[in-house]
């Protein structure tokens, strides 16, 4: 069985909306707030090169398709299996992509052959992830900043209990922190 991964960048309250860009008010609140430290990145090279795929949302999709085949920095992504967690999506143009219409088919490719399975940002693919016990692993990197709103990873209420066991951890010198948590399933 593939080991699914959900990595992200989170707020200190919980947030994980528009790290890079977006909508958020904040947007590239992960750059443009936060002194650059590059040891903080060393945990995102390395799910570059142990990933075997990319599982992301239509929202994430939308947003990462137009930018990361330009960027020489995601060679890899690019060339790996990509799939997208949509109802919508017909035609994905991202070289390699395969639409999945259901949780229950992302399932079955964890059940498949390959390397770990890697969900970038996608905060709603991640929650009903986690809802279905499909998620083994999170990778967090929490910078020091309170956006006060915004999409978050965990839902708030309603949620059942989760068990987490912290396997890796460290603190930068800007402090943001490295949390890799592994699920008791």
């Amino acid at each position: 069985m593939r080991t699914l991964i959900v990595t992200e960048f989170m707020s200190l309250d919980g947030v994980i909306d528009s790290p890079g860009g977006g909508s958020h008010p904040h947007a590239g609140w992960t750059f443009k707030d936060v002194p650059m430290d590059e040891a903080v990145w060393e945990i995102k090279a390395r799910e570059e090169q142990e990933a075997g795929a990319l599982l992301i949302g239509r929202v994430s999709y939308d947003e990462f398709a137009p930018v990361w085949p330009t960027m020489e920095e995601f060679a890899a992504y690019n060339a790996m299996p990509k799939y997208v967690v949509s109802t919508t999506l017909t035609d994905p143009q991202w070289h390699n992509t395969t639409v999945l219409r259901s949780l229950d088919e992302v399932a079955a490719l964890k059940q498949g052959d390959g390397g770990t399975i890697l969900v970038h940002g996608s905060a709603t693919l991640a929650k009903g992830l986690a809802a279905a016990g499909l998620v083994d692993r999170y990778h967090l990197l929490v910078f020091p900043i309170l956006l006060g709103g915004g999409r978050r990873l965990f839902a708030p209420e309603g949620a059942d209990k989760q068990r987490l066991t912290l396997v890796e951890h460290a603190t930068y010198g800007n402090g943001v922190q490295l949390a890799v948590y592994d699920v008791n399933h």
